[in-house]
């Protein structure tokens, strides 16, 4: 695979006016990805725009807007509207392309940009690649005639039918009635839509983050700050708590106490419900390297597996589809539901947990231990060298870790996608071997420099 100037492991990504993120570039993607997926038949070609809460969303969007109209494409956009619902349009209104304007759960000051191909998943690495090689072209190169220039319209009904299609995701023999829920949006896309949806099932809502002003996203709020949500929980004296990201493509849960329920323990809620019921494909659940061993453990009691990929949701959805399961995800909250949508989604996720909720008439903090979670440590090192992880030193470190850990846990070494860092995590029953393994594989990278 090439070496990507632009797209990331989840689109464009970046501080808001400064490169990447800027209206330059958000033109150039509008342009390259236009002339890319605008065949030249006959018929008109359509780009769907959705975008969070922002400020920055309000430049780059017109910016799309003009390279996507000027090659011919036709564009509607919909204002805020969480990711997953964005990747639905796309599919529903029979688009070309999607465009998600979000950097998810970062803070207000960066943006990204996500596509979304005709079917309503990410576009692969090879899509990505051509139109990274299309961007540095000419900025005159392959305008439209003026006859032939995209028409573009704000569309209002995107949000209603998001709505609907979420109910449909929760059981018809069920209902909220009854159920209080505290809900935190972390004043981002997922702001009205969340708190109507449960509101229509039945549910008594009580939300926060729900008043986005540009520059609150995320701030003290959402899934990254899950104090937030367990004190509105307390507050309202709800049944079970739910916090989405900036974009709403992840949650996390929180039971009746406050306690925060993380990924892992939610798909083996959901995952093993469905099993129960015959509705798991693929004999198990897909998640990454990052989730817990005790997840592992607890569906190979059941008889099932976990699949796991890199980090990375768009690697968690390629295996679904690959190996034909239904149900996985991360252990940050990205939850993806294969039966309901083609990326991860809050609100859909939330739908499946409420509908166990309700089903078992146990409190959500009998639910929330699916599984004993493994003592597990994380430790970043910054280094300087070029390829710290090709050392003796690092490469004898690691042998020792794997050799003491033998196999009663998981020993996990990899760069960050993002930043200089190295990232060792490992996991086992005995914290304190978990902990010196850590420490002396962390020293080595630091060695190494």
């Amino acid at each position: 695979m090439g070496e990507r100037k632009y797209f990331g492991t989840d689109g464009i990504r970046g501080k808001a006016n400064a490169h990447p993120m800027t209206a330059e570039v958000a033109l150039r993607v509008g342009l390259a990805a236009g002339r890319l997926f605008n065949t030249g038949d006959d018929r008109r070609h359509l780009v769907v725009i959705g975008k969070d809460t922002r400020l920055s969303g309000y430049m780059l969007e017109p910016a799309l807007v003009a390279g996507f109209a000027s090659v011919g494409m036709d564009v509607r956009t919909f204002g805020p509207l969480p990711t997953p619902g964005v990747a639905m349009m796309t599919r529903s209104m029979r688009a070309d392309l999607g465009v998600m304007i979000s950097a998810s759960h970062n803070d207000y000051a960066d943006n990204g940009i996500k596509l979304f191909g005709p079917d309503g998943y990410k576009l692969s690495d090879e899509f990505e690649l051509k139109i990274e090689a299309m961007m540095d072209a000419s900025l005159g190169e392959g305008l439209a005639p003026s006859n032939r220039l995209g028409r573009v319209k704000r569309i209002d009904d995107a949000p209603p039918r998001y709505i609907e299609i979420a109910k449909q995701a929760f059981p018809k023999r069920l209902s909220l009635k009854g159920l209080r829920i505290a809900i935190d949006c972390a004043n981002g896309a997922g702001y009205k839509v969340a708190p109507t949806t449960l509101y229509e099932l039945g549910a008594e809502v009580f939300s926060v983050g729900v008043e986005p002003n540009g520059t609150n996203i995320n701030a003290d709020c959402g899934s990254t700050h899950p104090e937030t949500l367990s004190a509105a929980v307390k507050r309202y004296r709800a049944d079970i708590g739910i916090a989405l990201d900036g974009d709403a493509d992840r949650l996390i849960i929180c039971d009746e106490r406050g306690q925060v329920v993380d990924g892992d323990q939610i798909m083996a809620l959901i995952g093993l419900d469905a099993h129960k019921r015959g509705r798991l494909d693929g004999g198990g659940v897909v998640a990454t390297v990052m989730s817990n061993l005790g997840l592992e453990r607890r569906l190979k009691a059941e008889g099932l597996t976990l699949e796991r990929t890199k980090v990375g949701d768009r690697y968690v959805m390629e295996r679904m589809r690959e190996g034909g399961f239904n149900i996985g995800g991360e252990q940050s909250g990205h939850i993806i539901l294969h039966d309901h949508a083609t990326t991860g989604d809050g609100l859909m996720a939330a739908l499946q947990v409420l509908a166990v909720l309700v089903d078992s008439g146990k409190p959500m903090s009998e639910l929330a231990r699916q599984f004993d979670a493994v003592p597990q440590l994380l430790k970043n090192v910054r280094f300087n060298s070029e390829r710290p992880l090709e050392t003796a030193g690092v490469k004898a470190a690691i042998a020792e870790a794997e050799n003491a850990l033998n196999g009663s846990g998981r020993l996990l070494v990899r760069p960050s996608g993002t930043e200089k860092l190295i990232r060792v995590m490992a996991e086992g029953d005995d914290e304190a071997l978990v902990k010196r393994v850590v420490e002396d594989v962390a020293g080595a990278v630091r060695a190494a420099g």
